[in-house]
């Protein structure tokens, strides 16, 4: 691969991880609910889980999809509905977290699970793997492409667990904190609108 495809993969990968989406508006959630060290298992299976999505995709799986539209638009509002749910259970929390209460944050296999119905990884998969990799050398390309998504979907990630954990004290304010959740839930809810058109 040519470094100006390189730069240009790694562009498309670090914009795609760090801009707004499900996984983000969750983890920026779940860093105010929880803070930032009880949200690391949740920033590592979006990684692993991505990864092993843009690999399957890689090796086949979008052409799949592609021939069977019905089975895309099934796993389109699966991940719709789950994430609709997972809305909700974000609206109606009122308390952060201290690890003594009931609550907890996602773990890592249901982040990784959440990969393969989440629409915009679905979205980024077929995107990277369409244009990043090359005929001539197909598997070697599909590797580097999962290479540099695992190198960037990560730290790209954590910035808004970050961001939310930054704003864990002044949201420990219950009305704040009722308000925050309620727009964290509905901006959930619209990041799915893009994908579901």
């Amino acid at each position: 691969m040519q470094a100006d495809t390189l730069l240009a993969l790694f562009l498309f990968a670090f914009t795609t991880s760090i801009t707004p989406g499900p996984n983000n508006m969750m983890l920026f959630a779940s860093g105010v609910n929880f803070g930032f060290v009880r949200t690391i298992p949740h920033m590592i299976g979006i990684g692993a889980g991505f990864l092993s999505l843009l690999v399957a995709v890689g090796l086949g799986l979008g052409a799949l999809l592609h021939s069977v539209p019905l089975l895309y638009t099934i796993l389109k509002f699966a991940g719709g509905a789950y994430l609709v749910w997972i809305a909700w259970k974000i609206a109606t929390s009122r308390s952060l977290s201290d690890g003594r209460t009931g609550a907890v944050p996602m773990t890592f296999l249901q982040a990784a699970a959440f990969q393969w119905v989440n629409p915009k990884a679905w979205v980024m998969a077929v995107s990277a793997m369409a244009t990043y990799t090359s005929e001539d050398s197909y598997l070697t390309s599909v590797l580097i492409v999962g290479l540099i998504f695992a190198i960037v979907n990560v730290p790209s990630v954590s910035t808004w667990a970050g961001f939310g954990s930054a704003l864990r004290q002044w949201l420990s304010d219950p009305v704040r904190l009722k308000w925050f959740n309620i727009t964290m839930a509905v901006l959930l809810v619209v990041s799915l609108w893009p994908m579901l058109k």
